[in-house]
């Protein structure tokens, strides 16, 4: 069965959110801990799923919620090839801590005018 495009909106637009909630807590510690010793920086896994996910559902035809399903935001360690926690650095988080707030405020005004869409359609058009 294929969901409708409200389904997968929601989806999708959920996902993000939970990603960049995730985001919000990883780049915390990570400034958190900046200067600790045995430190290993942590990073979350959304952008690459989601990348995934949207190829299997174009070899398919079909754009589902199942799909995204599959597509689970996670912390990862930062690490070299060889193993090596990565260094923090500050400006780069910062950075980071800032590009994630735009975004989060980006998602939840989608989702606002989303469910503004369904609520226009649920009263017939009537505000």
């Amino acid at each position: 069965m294929t969901d409708g495009i409200e389904a997968v909106t929601r989806s999708v637009l959920a996902l993000a959110l939970d990603a960049a909630s995730l985001r919000q807590q990883a780049i915390s510690a990570n400034i958190a801990n900046a200067n600790a010793i045995g430190y290993v920086p942590q990073r979350v896994s959304f952008e690459e799923q989601l990348v995934d996910a949207r190829r299997s559902m174009a070899q398919t035809g079909r754009v589902d919620a199942f799909a995204l399903s599959q597509v689970r935001p996670h912390m990862e360690a930062v690490v070299d090839s060889q193993g090596v926690p990565a260094q923090v650095q500050l400006d780069m988080e910062a950075a980071d801590m800032a590009r994630n707030a735009v975004q989060y405020q980006a998602l939840v005004k989608g989702l606002s005018r989303h469910f503004a869409i369904l609520s226009m359609a649920a009263g017939d058009g009537r505000k």
